[in-house]
């Protein structure tokens, strides 16, 4: 699937909010980095993840669609969806 301007645009703020949150390299991050694998990656971190993303956009996600994703790009396709991109 082509990524469009604005899920490119979420998707490398996606990568710097995961990033910040737990403490990896930007440059280690990538669309399709698994987030489960990231160190430093457990259940309470990816709930910051997602409330900082959800402040960033002024969105709120629904459970079922961040938990039933996992990958960087995955997360930003559902976020591009939720703010109408």
């Amino acid at each position: 699937m082509a990524m469009t301007t604005a899920t490119t645009e979420i998707t490398t703020s996606v990568i710097e909010i995961v990033a910040d949150v737990l403490g990896a390299d930007v440059a280690d991050l990538r669309p399709d980095t698994d987030l489960r694998t990231v160190e430093g990656a457990d259940s309470i971190k990816v709930l910051r993840i997602i409330a900082r993303i959800e402040q960033r956009y002024d969105v709120e996600l629904d459970d079922e669609d961040v938990f039933g994703v996992s990958t960087v790009e995955q997360v930003a396709t559902v976020v591009a969806a939720a703010v109408g991109s």
